[in-house]
């Protein structure tokens, strides 16, 4: 009789250890699956895929660049969204995310009150960039500016809704007794490093690292003129991301996570790999 209820004990224990186990697999299989199951959505990111070392596609057809970067990072903070990275022109980049085709492009994109009007400015910038005028050799001590209105020198021509244009307008509106002589552009950009080389006039606006990779670079289209053209920077401009009108959840995640990536110097890394220089360490010389 005791050996019958004790084997009948043992029975129930086992049978109740293995109820409570299944319990426990069932709680732990259901927080997997609603974990696994948690939303996560895809957005699309337009960079310019043609402006080495912002934004641009390598050799392997992989998107990169300083901007496509940085937004990498970003998204890897974020876990509710996968960046869907989409190559494409700069024209097409602004139409698009302003229409909704794309939620945010990257373009080393400058501020303009015009460009306010159509995207969503995050609070936090992406990055810096350095701003400057090609010149002939001849011409290497204008610096800034001021030194190249004052020689009543001209200028190459700048699409009105380029922002390079907005960046002259703002500074000969400060300086009206020595404007520089700005022209508006049919193109939203022209040749310049040809066309300061060739004469045509005599100054041109340009970002550092597109004149680093066009002359600077051995491989560069205009290497061979390298003594014969110059970069003089007259500014660091802040670059943004530029988000759809109706994306301002997801901006509002881009700056909680670029504000992380900031404290973690990871700009400044980046910064030095596609440019060659820190640009936050001039940061304060950023007047826009």
């Amino acid at each position: 009789m005791f050996k019958s209820n004790f084997l009948k004990f043992a029975t129930i224990s086992l049978a109740t250890v293995g109820l409570l186990a299944g319990c426990g697999s069932d709680s732990s299989s259901d927080a997997s699956s609603e974990a696994s199951s948690k939303k996560v959505t895809t957005v699309k990111i337009a960079y310019d895929q043609a402006s080495k070392p912002m934004t641009y596609t390598d050799e392997n057809g992989n998107p990169t660049g300083y901007d496509v970067e940085i937004m990498k990072e970003v998204d890897k903070l974020l876990p509710d969204y996968k960046f869907e990275y989409v190559g494409t022109t700069s024209d097409d980049l602004l139409i698009g995310v302003e229409q909704g085709k794309y939620q945010a492009g990257v373009k080393n994109a400058f501020f303009t009150k015009e460009r306010k009007e159509k995207f969503i400015f995050p609070k936090e910038f992406l990055g810096l960039s350095s701003i400057g005028l090609v010149l002939k050799s001849s011409n290497k001590d204008l610096k800034s500016l001021s030194d190249f209105a004052s020689k009543g020198y001209s200028l190459a021509p700048i699409a009105a809704n380029n922002a390079q244009y907005t960046v002259i307008k703002e500074y000969n509106d400060k300086n009206p007794d020595n404007k520089v002589k700005l022209k508006a552009g049919d193109e939203f950009t022209v040749d310049v490093v040809q066309w300061v080389n060739e004469g045509r006039v005599d100054g041109g606006v340009m970002i550092e690292g597109a004149f680093q990779q066009q002359v600077t670079s051995d491989k560069g289209a205009y290497h061979n003129l390298k003594d014969q053209v110059v970069y003089n920077e007259f500014g660091v401009i802040k670059t943004w991301p530029l988000f759809n009108k109706n994306q301002q959840k997801l901006a509002d995640a881009y700056d909680e996570a670029i504000k992380k990536l900031k404290q973690e110097k990871k700009p400044n890394e980046l910064s030095k790999k596609f440019y060659g220089r820190d640009l936050f360490e001039v940061l304060n010389k950023a007047e826009r």
